[in-house]
């Protein structure tokens, strides 16, 4: 899935209709607050981003994508109309990708998107760190969670706690460590929030839900006691 963040509606339509037209996945945002709450949702395959954008610019959506864990190697390829050196070095020196001028040429967009996303492949395939206990398999570097072989469908912040639990066994997170890693320093939410999502997390987990443990007055962990 490809998702474009671009607040000129014809650019937006032709972009996703050209894309989705070419054997590839792709959804539009007009604005960054429609795009958190998606990307909060479902991780993309890569994004195509706006500089000149409402309520926040793209350049300041880049450096939080890359500063979060989750989306620190998403492939993005920036789309602007500022075609200065400058612009482009600004964007590329701050994790973009790829960077095209408008106006450009459909061809030439799919043809950069497919060149990334076959470079993004390669690096996920080289990666085969992975996560047995029990029934449940994990592998983070391909986004994979299973249960006695059956694939299991996360939330991106479920996804991110199980991920972190299990690279760790054994070790004892607490709740505010977890809203620390998972949430970071933005996030001004209760530790209530972590329960209801190791519940939720445990109950998607099925028979393997058991395996995250709850230590009284401690936290949370998976895997028992550290060796």
């Amino acid at each position: 899935m490809i998702y474009i963040l671009e607040d000129d509606t014809s650019i937006r339509e032709l972009v996703n209709y050209t894309l989705n037209n070419s054997g590839l996945e792709a959804e539009g945002f007009s604005k960054p607050s429609l795009f958190w709450k998606k990307i909060n949702e479902t991780m993309p395959d890569l994004v195509l981003l706006d500089i000149m954008l409402p309520e926040e610019d793209g350049l300041s959506i880049l450096k939080k994508l890359r500063s979060k864990p989750e989306t620190e190697n998403l492939p993005v390829i920036i789309i602007t109309a500022k075609v200065t050196e400058y612009d482009k070095v600004v964007g590329l020196d701050g994790g973009a990708d790829d960077y095209i001028s408008k106006p450009f040429g459909m061809m030439e967009l799919v043809s950069r998107v497919k060149a990334i996303l076959r470079r993004a492949k390669k690096t996920e395939d080289s990666s085969e760190e992975s996560y047995e206990l029990g029934d449940l398999y994990v592998n983070p570097a391909k986004h994979i969670v299973k249960v006695a072989g059956e694939n299991v469908t996360l939330t991106i912040k479920e996804f991110n706690l199980l991920c972190l639990m299990i690279k760790k066994q054994g070790f004892v997170f607490s709740r505010d460590q977890l809203l620390y890693e998972i949430w970071g320093y933005e996030y001004d939410g209760e530790s209530r929030t972590v329960d209801v999502h190791i519940r939720t997390l445990r109950q998607k987990l099925g028979k393997c839900g058991s395996l995250i443990e709850t230590v009284r007055g401690a936290g949370y962990r998976i895997g028992g006691e550290t060796v």
